[in-house]
């Protein structure tokens, strides 16, 4: 997905909410499921690709990569930020093949229904992969837990409406309509999107790294400007200037909270960057490497391929030939 970004306001005091914004996601498969007991079903690992499941009636288990057991009943969410590889099926099922390999019926190339089990009780679900085209939101899929519960979703109150989005993503992708895959696609946002408000608000861990760094005053916005203006010649000095800090205090602070020095940090952003605008041809052509490499703040067209190098292990014009050549998922 090419980097556009839209017209910024001056910089907030909110830079999580600012990372959220950029959670924009590209929808690689939906599914309603409609099962009956006996049933099982194996999801593979997906590189790079963030899993979910709704329960909207019934109940099953789901057997996450650690081998650890959810049960899941009407109403429960269930996150996968790392595309893990899943096992999903009801107290009795011996047999979980791979889900891919069931027979589905096609709405369209991206949604589909799956009928599988032996007829007994019944368990309903509505799955969904999908892969977040900015960088901004894969950096903060990176850091997330393996899995994201959120329990009896409905009886919490931010959680209220989650019956009227199932219901009408259920219609969506039983009978798609002109518009079907866009409304399907934005309400999987709204779901994804508060589960991960959700661990955010309420797990500690998102008291630290990278996610506890934006919630720093002064650290938060440091990370906000150099995502914003990843052209600019940052330095340590510079940084510590915009945030009314001294040089030592701001260079200790950043490292103690995001786990490297800012000078790595903006090479590393300026990389994530680059593989997106290497990888995309965008609505106007493809950007030469020498536009890129003025796009992120290099001087000239060799001292990108050499940062780059250095960091991926191959200059950028292989990059380039190496990310074309690979097939569609």
């Amino acid at each position: 997905m090419t980097v556009v970004e839209p017209p910024f306001s001056p910089v907030t005091n909110e830079p999580l909410a600012e990372a959220l914004q950029f959670l924009r996601m590209d929808g690689l498969f939906y599914c309603r499921s409609e099962l009956s007991a006996p049933w099982g079903v194996t999801l593979p690992a997906m590189n790079d690709c963030l899993w979910f499941h709704v329960v909207t009636s019934g109940r099953c288990i789901l057997a996450d990569s650690e081998q650890q057991e959810h049960h899941l009943a009407a109403g429960d969410v269930l996150v996968l930020p790392h595309g893990a590889g899943h096992v999903a099926y009801d107290q009795g099922s011996s047999e979980t093949p791979l889900v891919f390999d069931l027979p589905h019926d096609y709405v369209s190339s991206q949604y589909a229904v799956l009928r599988h089990g032996g007829g007994g009780e019944a368990t309903e679900l509505i799955c969904g992969m999908v892969q977040f085209g900015h960088p901004a939101g894969r950096r903060l899929i990176e850091v997330l837990p393996e899995v994201i519960r959120i329990e009896r979703a409905t009886s919490s109150p931010e959680w209220q409406w989650l019956p009227g989005l199932t219901a009408l993503m259920a219609s969506e992708t039983q009978t798609m309509r002109p518009g079907s895959e866009a409304v399907v696609t934005r309400l999987c946002d709204i779901l994804v999107i508060q589960a991960i408000r959700s661990w955010i608000d309420t797990d500690p861990a998102a008291r630290e790294g990278w996610i506890g760094a934006l919630r720093d005053p002064a650290i938060g916005r440091a990370i906000t400007l150099i995502h914003r203006q990843p052209e600019r010649d940052w330095t340590v000095d510079s940084l510590a200037s915009e945030v009314s800090m001294s040089r030592s205090g701001f260079s200790a602070r950043f490292s103690s909270l995001v786990g490297r020095s800012p000078k790595q940090y903006v090479t590393e952003w300026r990389m994530m960057l680059a593989d997106d605008l290497l990888r995309d041809p965008g609505p106007s052509g493809q950007l030469s490497i020498l536009e890129i490499a003025m796009r992120l703040g290099y001087q000239s067209e060799a001292a990108f391929s050499r940062a780059f190098k250095r960091e991926r292990g191959v200059p950028p014009s292989k990059a380039r030939v190496a990310t074309s050549n690979q097939p569609a998922i």
